[in-house]
């Protein structure tokens, strides 16, 4: 692997300094929930929002399920983080398996509740390991689904970016020309698909500013909670797991608390890393538990807020 300037300075400047002494907490962070299945886990992410809510994240975001699959839960839970706290809520929709006018429609109703932000996907088929396509009548991909967004009301739009490519992209062109396309269809910024490793999103972020595009380029953050999981996810989403994190997280599978500071620990060097080399704001991808976000931008220097404190009691 070759590095540039840019890259060693980077590198240089992270390694220099004094283990977070120097971390301002100058930075916008959000986080990203999926809509509760049970009793129990509605209890545990509303657990989890109350824990997050005074470090004033800039919105968060909930998780829209395969062919519509979660649209109720979906709805019902950013309905009620956008009726309930002062953080602005995101809600994340999909192309698959519905019509330009049903997705217009659940848009709509987002709008009526007061939703003003939206994350816009392609999504997933709804059958792992089957192609995707698009559905009859519908938004044919993400690009499309921006413009439709965009011409329903004035939403915030955010849309997905790969560091490592989209495994369903030719190559990385051709990833680039995607997001391009949906950056001029009229979405805010982009969030990123998790990785490992700083070089990856520098790498990625040189190639995106090559390319003329311009829009803000958020790193997705996820800590590593369960390694088995995160290696099962990694391989269908295409992304990289250095060797490194395998022999780090061995021995770990019966020590919870044990793996949980060793989580934290990698997730916010990896951030500190990259908020040597200029990056000021991250995406966290909860998985619905506070603890490890709260502790990373705690190192971060993000602290709460009095007024945010008020707005989550």
């Amino acid at each position: 692997m070759t590095l540039s300037l840019n890259q060693l300075e980077e590198a240089r400047r992270a390694l220099d300094a004094p283990l977070y002494a120097d971390v301002a907490g100058d930075i916008d962070v959000s986080f990203e929930f999926f809509p509760p299945k049970t009793e129990k886990m509605e209890e545990t992410l509303w657990q989890s929002i109350g824990t997050l809510a005074p470090l004033a994240p800039r919105f968060v975001s909930v998780t829209y399920g395969a062919g519509g699959s979660t649209r109720e839960r979906t709805h019902a839970t950013v309905a009620r983080i956008a009726r309930e706290t002062a953080i602005p809520a995101a809600a994340h929709l999909t192309c698959v398996e519905a019509t330009r006018e049903e997705i217009d429609a659940v848009a709509r109703e987002y709008w009526a509740a007061g939703v003003r932000h939206i994350v816009a996907l392609r999504g997933d088929p709804p059958v792992a390991g089957e192609r995707y396509s698009a559905w009859p009548g519908g938004y044919e991909n993400a690009a499309a689904l921006v413009a439709g967004l965009r011409r329903l009301h004035p939403f915030e739009l955010s849309v997905a970016a790969y560091p490592e490519s989209h495994p369903d992209s030719p190559d990385a062109a051709a990833d680039l020309d995607n997001l391009k396309r949906k950056i001029d269809a009229g979405a805010t910024r982009a969030i990123t698909q998790f990785f490992f490793e700083p070089e990856t999103f520098f790498r990625y972020r040189d190639r995106v500013a090559a390319a003329g595009i311009a829009a803000e380029i958020v790193p997705g953050i996820m800590p590593v909670s369960n390694f088995a999981a995160v290696q099962r996810m990694s391989a269908m989403c295409g992304t990289a797991v250095p060797a490194w994190m395998g022999r780090v997280f061995a021995g770990l599978d019966d020590l919870p608390d044990a793996r949980q500071l060793v989580a934290a620990t990698l997730a916010a060097e990896l951030c500190r890393k990259l908020y040597a080399g200029g990056v000021k704001q991250f995406h966290f991808y909860t998985l619905n538990r506070a603890e490890l976000s709260f502790a990373i931008c705690h190192l971060l220097g993000v602290r709460a807020k009095i007024g945010a404190q008020a707005a989550a009691a």
